[in-house]
């Protein structure tokens, strides 16, 4: 079934990735180490759980936005000026990008709940639209926020 890999001595391999069992079979630590690549479902779902985070961060930014908001309109001017700042809009535009990640990917889970989209071809297209779907959606909505002359430098 599997191969005996090379002595050490011969590849200069000491990275320990096969095991002998007490069988005397020879494989490696895990069975698919030798045919394991990355696909674009790893990283929606990697990219996913990134997202989580960032939206939690979000979620108290915002909630202290809100606390800000209540202090009075010196302390609304100072977060309104940071807001506006090119980082405030760099932050701004990461959570635009978190809430366009939760709904492609909101989206892309319940088709799948519904038994859809779970074959290779189809979950690899949705899994490339939740990736670069977002970047796509925030950036053309940050094209429009400016140029309509709603948010400027």
């Amino acid at each position: 079934m599997s191969n005996t890999p090379p002595a050490a001595g011969e590849t200069g391999d000491r990275t320990g990735r096969y095991v002998r069992h007490p069988n005397g079979h020879v494989a490696p630590m895990s069975p698919f180490t030798d045919i394991w690549r990355w696909h674009m479902t790893m990283v929606a779902s990697i990219l996913f759980r990134v997202t989580i985070g960032a939206a939690s961060v979000g979620a108290v930014l915002l909630l202290g936005w809100v606390a800000i908001v209540a202090c009075g309109p010196d302390a609304f001017a100072s977060l309104a000026a940071f807001s506006g700042s090119p980082f405030g809009l760099f932050i701004w535009f990461g959570l635009t990008w978190v809430l366009f990640s939760f709904l492609l990917n909101g989206a892309r889970h319940l088709i799948n709940d519904a038994g859809k989209g779970l074959d290779l071809k189809s979950a690899n297209l949705m899994a490339q639209i939740a990736v670069w779907g977002p970047i796509v959606l925030a950036v053309l909505f940050w094209v429009v926020l400016f140029a309509a002359g709603k948010v400027s430098l």
